[in-house]
């Protein structure tokens, strides 16, 4: 089922869980996830544990400001991914994503908290791949381009393996949207394009230059260049021949 705009819900969302922690901190005990507590009855968690550490950064000042930025940052990537994939294509990538995150956190023993970030994550990935040059504004004064951002994000995150490198399996499920929408895909276009080129640097060292003949009677040496006129067939010998010496 498409769903325009499915990142900024998911983005208001999380303001809004954060604006319910200013009236008690701790609701995000209710929406985390919790396995035995799921079991019991408590299937909502389920769902909201998509958006149990909206207050992570904090109740302050930078938390608002982070939150700020999130949301507007999500607005813009939302409709980015829409333009370039369509809203059926882009609200099967969220859901991918949402799947994933469930799998990974029903598989493994220990939940990871403030994985419902990962949908930001794969997003920002995504939109870094499709449009790899758009600039950003680092502290609304250094402008960065995209794509630096994200291979320091992937950095990051893969870093992260090496404390917890059992939780490889977790990342792959939690980034499972972005590999199958937008990592395999653009890996496989950057291999066209290499092959593409390879063919075309084989095509112009075959071609040669243009005094270079491609076509040479085997019998009287001509060739196309020393007679444009004249037509060349290869004969059952496997040499080629003019046509006035082919019927020799």
């Amino acid at each position: 089922m498409s769903f325009p705009g499915l990142l900024r819900y998911y983005a208001l969302f999380h303001v809004l869980v954060f604006l319910l922690q200013f009236v008690n901190p701790q609701i995000g005990l209710v929406l985390e996830f919790d396995r035995a507590k799921i079991f019991s009855g408590e299937v909502w968690r389920l769902v909201t544990f998509l958006f149990a550490s909206s207050g992570g950064s904090g109740l302050g000042p930078f938390g608002l400001l982070f939150l700020f930025l999130m949301v507007m940052i999500s607005f813009m990537m939302s409709d980015a991914l829409e333009g370039a994939w369509g809203i059926f294509r882009t609200t099967l990538f969220y859901y991918t994503g949402f799947a994933g995150l469930l799998a990974a956190n029903l598989i493994y023993a220990h939940p990871m908290p403030g994985s419902g970030f990962f949908v930001y994550i794969s997003a920002f990935l995504a939109f870094a791949t499709l449009f790899p040059k758009v600039e950003f504004l680092m502290f609304f004064v250094l402008p960065v381009q995209i794509r630096w951002l994200a291979i320091l994000i992937a950095g990051l995150t893969l870093w992260g393996l090496f404390a917890e490198p059992l939780y490889i399996g977790f990342l792959i499920l939690g980034f499972g949207n972005y590999i199958l929408w937008a990592g395999i895909p653009a890996l496989q276009g950057r291999a066209l394009i290499i092959e593409s080129a390879n063919r075309r640097k084989k095509f112009e060292r075959k071609k040669g230059s243009p005094d270079e003949a491609f076509h040479v009677c085997a019998e009287c040496d001509r060739t196309e260049v020393s007679d444009p006129y004249l037509e060349f067939r290869m004969a059952a010998d496997g040499e080629e021949y003019c046509v006035d010496h082919l019927k020799d």
